[in-house]
């Protein structure tokens, strides 16, 4: 009977030649569950050891990779070139460090010298250690290219420079009351007129004017004061005649015929309309551009309380307040500053703008009671930090104090977007009196490192030591005294 040999044996203690492969491959066969009917040759018996070894090598190798990778990731070197900028903006007069850290030669080739100088050298092309910090100084305004080849062939880096004209601002944190005209007759609802047969009608809905529209001319004339309308109103209902209407809506322009119906109840005519002309609060002023004369305030756009539309601004004008008290925050109920504007109150400036990132307008002289009468220099977006900064506002009177707070996070934005930052108040003092950001707080100035890098825009709600604040860039921007990023990003594509 013929039976299955792994190996055997002439005599005791003599095993044939196969038997040391045999045992190998016999012991495979044995952990997979399979038999072997006949003998393995020792040159298969080597080729698939050397199978399993190689496969064992390619893992060790992966693995091995794959730990390198990781570790050269979280270098320090690796780290300090990813976050290496592809554009780089400086102020006129300021200078910057680039950190590399790498123990290596490069060439750095600079398309324009008079725009920026590296290691105090005006030149188009040299030697750096990129071990050592590249020290940049800004020349005159202008935008230019810096290109890094490592051992002077490979190209390692390139970083388009932008040198923007200096720029500094006084500090604000005064408290501010703000008036502002709408720039037209500013429709905010509609109303039922009982006619003379008792039914009801809207014959300002019915010519189809919708809440949000602004009436800008009425006849040919501009409209931008509610107490005329009414004797408008009237003389064209005893006429019989129409209003000839100039709507704007969004970006269209509009004309509308409108005829107004009599009011059997307040024996008037009436158009079913309600309508406003302008909006009053308090607020915070941000900065003063003393060498532009221009200020900016609120870091916020001011909506219309009943459309929660932004106001088109016609005119307007910010005066001093005097703050009387403040209702504390609470968690779901937000606090909010109570402030007096007296009717002779100093306008202190007008109102041009009212953007998303608050007012602007031209002022004259610098405000009353300001923190520090010195300017100081403005933060890029990119370089606002997280970690301590300051903010400056009045808590009574028209006292403007510096209390402590701590930038939590900072989003990336090239461009402008509202809630740039997230901060929290720290101050011992501030949380007691007001229990974190209270309404009338917004625009208060934002200070980290000596500069000034935004200003408070929103509490949290549900947490009043929190908010948001936006980047002072965003407002300067707005305001028209600062040009726009022409440094554009590379495009990304979705997916």
């Amino acid at each position: 009977m013929e039976s299955d040999i792994i190996c055997s044996y002439k005599t005791a203690g003599q095993r044939l030649p196969y038997r040391y492969a045999n045992d190998k491959i016999g012991a495979a066969f044995f952990l997979t569950g399979r038999s072997r009917s006949s003998l393995v040759k020792p040159q298969e018996a080597k080729g698939a050891w050397l199978m399993l070894k190689k496969d064992q090598i390619r893992k060790w190798i992966g693995l091995m990779l794959v730990f390198f990778v990781c570790l050269v990731s979280f270098s320090t070197p690796f780290q300090n070139f990813a976050s290496f900028p592809e554009t780089l903006r400086i102020f006129s007069g300021q200078g910057k460090q680039l950190h590399l850290t790498m123990p290596v030669h490069a060439q750095l080739k600079v398309a324009d010298p008079n725009i920026v100088q590296v290691n105090g050298q005006a030149q188009h092309s040299f030697q750096v250690n990129l071990k050592n910090p590249i020290s940049l100084q800004s020349g005159h305004s202008g935008q230019t290219e810096m290109q890094l080849n490592l051992f002077g062939r490979i190209p390692l880096k390139t970083v388009k420079v932008q040198v923007v004209p200096d720029l500094k601002v006084i500090p604000g944190g005064q408290t501010i009351g703000v008036k502002i005209k709408s720039a037209g007759i500013l429709v905010v609802g509609h109303h039922l007129v009982t006619a003379d047969k008792g039914q009801k009608i809207s014959p300002g809905e019915e010519a189809k004017i919708h809440v949000g529209d602004y009436i800008t001319h009425i006849n040919g004339n501009p409209s931008n004061d509610v107490t005329k309308i009414a004797r408008i109103v009237n003389e064209a209902g005893k006429s019989s005649k129409p209003l000839d209407l100039s709507i704007t809506r969004g970006n269209q322009k509009l004309n509308i015929k409108l005829k107004p119906a009599y009011d059997v109840s307040e024996k008037s005519y009436r158009l079913g309309l309600y309508i406003r002309d302008s909006a009053a609060g308090v607020g915070t002023l941000t900065f003063y551009a003393p060498k532009q004369g221009v200020y900016g305030a609120l870091g916020h756009v001011i909506t219309d309380m009943d459309t929660q539309t932004p106001i088109t601004v016609g005119n307007g004008e910010i005066v001093h307040s005097n703050v009387t008290s403040i209702a504390k925050s609470q968690n779901g109920e937000p606090g909010e500053k109570h402030a007096q504007i007296f009717k002779d109150s100093k306008v202190i400036g007008n109102i041009e703008k009212n953007t998303p990132f608050g007012i602007f307008g031209n002022m004259k002289q610098p405000p009353d009671h300001s923190f520090s009468d010195k300017t100081i220099p403005v933060a890029f977006a990119e370089e606002v930090k997280e970690g301590p900064a300051q903010i400056y506002t009045v808590l009574n009177g028209q006292k403007v104090e510096k209390f402590d707070i701590e930038v939590v996070h900072v989003s990336k934005q090239q461009y402008p977007a509202t809630k740039g930052m997230v901060i929290k108040i720290t101050d011992p003092r501030l949380l007691e009196k007001t229990g974190g950001i209270v309404q009338g707080m917004s625009g208060s100035p934002i200070i980290q490192n000596g500069k000034m890098i935004g200003a408070v825009t929103h509490v949290f709600v549900n947490d009043p030591t929190s908010g948001y604040g936006c980047f002072i860039e965003w407002m300067l921007q707005d305001s028209g005294i600062m040009l726009k990023n022409t440094v554009k990003p590379k495009e990304l594509k979705a997916g």
